[in-house]
């Protein structure tokens, strides 16, 4: 009776799995799906799924007509230096917070836990004024600069993977002479790798796919990230669709690519980072 029900519980998990998959695959299916169609029939009820005619010339006209290739080259540009520096120092800082001790470590623990609970809306114009007195505007600068300095959510979670770390490796290490920050770098960082690599992940999708923050600072089109060089394709009474669908499939795929290979470290850092409060 068991093994039935638990070949039943299997199976109701598989299909409940695959139809799960299913209707998060729905839409991006659509989007390729209409990259691939004429201008006029993306609206077409009922939904046609396989186009007819194919026009793999939507493509062809997104490579050449927009500047892809700088916008990504741009959005890199913004993400990276950011991302790799920022995580730098919100391990150090998560490293403070888990392991060291010193006089108020709670209290500033709880209010940089307090900033995560503030919207991003209600900065925004506090922000962008002070962006604009020190001359930032229209540069990279007010989406890079801030980024370096690590984010409250990865510090959060940081700490989390550091306090699973048992201490005894701690003490061995001071024990052989290391100072904290040695014990950092020789010890914590490479043991928690698949935390680091998770925290990469989101804040290199969060960068790639920021909208709103090139947006507000950026006005010359040479500059402009992938996101706004897709949106050029929208205006005001007309949207291309096709073409705005074409270039969303060919924004996609590096991150498609990145999770295919960080995919491994990603669950793991993010199973591991709850198991100790």
């Amino acid at each position: 009776m068991n093994n039935k029900e638990n070949k039943l519980g299997r199976l109701s998990a598989y299909v409940f799995l695959i139809v799960g998959t299913v209707f998060m695959l729905l839409p991006f299916l659509w989007m390729f799906s209409t990259s691939l169609k004429l201008e006029g029939k993306v609206f077409e009820y009922p939904i046609r799924w396989i186009p007819e005619p194919i026009e793999w010339s939507n493509y062809v006209t997104v490579l050449t007509e927009a500047p892809l290739f700088g916008g990504l080259m741009n959005t890199l540009i913004i993400i990276l230096p950011p991302m790799f520096v920022g995580l730098l120092t919100s391990a150090l800082a998560a490293y403070a917070f888990a392991k060291l001790r010193f006089p108020g470590r709670e209290f500033l623990f709880v209010a940089l836990l307090t900033t995560m609970m503030i919207p991003g809306v209600v900065t925004m114009i506090p922000t962008f004024i002070l962006f604009k007195t020190i001359g930032w505007l229209d540069s990279w600068k007010p989406l890079m600069i801030p980024g370096l300095f690590g984010s409250a959510a990865c510090v959060f979670f940081l700490r989390q993977y550091f306090r699973t770390i048992p201490s005894e490796l701690e003490d061995a290490a001071k024990i052989d002479g290391l100072n904290p920050f040695g014990v950092f770098v020789r010890i914590m960082l490479p043991l928690s790798k698949p935390a680091l690599a998770a925290q990469g992940i989101f804040g290199f999708l969060g960068g790639y796919n920021d909208f709103l923050g090139p947006l507000i600072y950026i006005n010359s089109p040479e500059k402009f990230t992938l996101q706004l060089v897709l949106a050029s394709f929208q205006g005001y009474y007309v949207s291309n669709w096709t073409l705005i669908m074409a270039g969303s499939v060919l924004a996609l795929i590096p991150t498609v690519i990145l999770f295919f290979f960080a995919q491994r470290y990603f669950v793991e850092g993010i199973t591991m980072t709850g198991l100790k409060g």
